[in-house]
């Protein structure tokens, strides 16, 4: 059964950093593409970055470039999503979901997991 379990979420000041963690089960990471997505209150769900298997890397939107990053630990079969210099604007759910499309980090992303609360506030 694929699994996917997001950590690392919290509450941090403006300009604050947080990494995020996604852990898989079930698959190996050299299997599927690994994106991360936050929705906000209000708003609709948007993507944040992709890693392919080969492990390049897809930014969803141009605001979070410069500022967040993404990487893969295949031993550990484990996503980070490394968030830079917070805004109040990036406070929402992250979730990270699992596409077949390994190498394009192309939709549909199929799994997905619980999702972890980030909240940017002074």
């Amino acid at each position: 059964q694929l699994q996917l379990v997001e950590s690392g979420g919290g509450l941090v000041q403006p300009g604050g950093s947080l990494r995020l963690s996604c852990v898989v089960s079930g698959f190996t990471l050299d299997r599927y593409a690994i994106g991360w997505f936050r929705k906000a209150p209000g708003k609709e769900r948007e993507g944040v970055l992709c890693i392919s298997s080969g492990g390049g890397t897809t930014y969803f939107a141009d605001s979070m470039k410069g500022r967040f990053s993404i990487a893969g630990d295949y031993a550990q079969n484990t996503v980070y999503l490394q968030m830079n210099s917070l805004k109040p604007e990036d406070t929402a759910v992250y979730y990270c979901a699992a596409s077949h499309e390994r190498l394009t980090c192309a939709p549909p992303f199929d799994y997905w997991g619980q999702g972890t609360q980030v909240t940017v506030s002074s």
